[in-house]
């Protein structure tokens, strides 16, 4: 079964109740929403007025969820995942310490050149709303 990616980018309150994540908005407009824990693969927090609980990162771990979160620019800045690991992520892992030196300069350099032309793209972009 495919994992469900959850982004939370509004303040919330998040905290679990029988295997289910409870998600609290502090606006009153919006309704509180459940989500079965074992249907999800990662968590995104953007929001930095995002509040959780030690016992739902407990149980999002115990069910190998992967918690992402962001900076103030919106960029992931941390990652915490189970030191038990999923056998895909191990997998993953094992193939990347494997790859052979040619292979990892080349995606090195593929990312360093991704990076320049995202940074020239924000640049200019800055640039034109300034």
């Amino acid at each position: 079964m495919i994992k469900r990616t959850l982004f939370f980018a509004n303040p919330a309150y998040l905290s679990t109740k029988n295997d289910q994540l409870l998600v609290q908005f502090p606006e009153e407009e919006k309704q509180k929403a459940k989500v079965a824990i074992e249907d999800i693969g990662y968590i995104v927090l953007e929001h930095p007025q995002i509040t959780i609980t030690n016992g739902l990162l407990m149980k999002l771990i115990q069910n190998k969820t992967a918690v992402i979160t962001c900076d103030q620019q919106h960029m992931p800045c941390s990652f915490l995942q189970p030191l038990v690991g999923h056998s895909e992520q191990s997998e993953r892992i094992r193939y990347q310490l494997s790859a052979s030196l040619p292979l990892k300069k080349n995606l090195w350099q593929q990312t360093v050149q991704v990076k320049i032309e995202n940074q020239a793209r924000h640049l200019l972009e800055r640039g034109r709303n300034a």
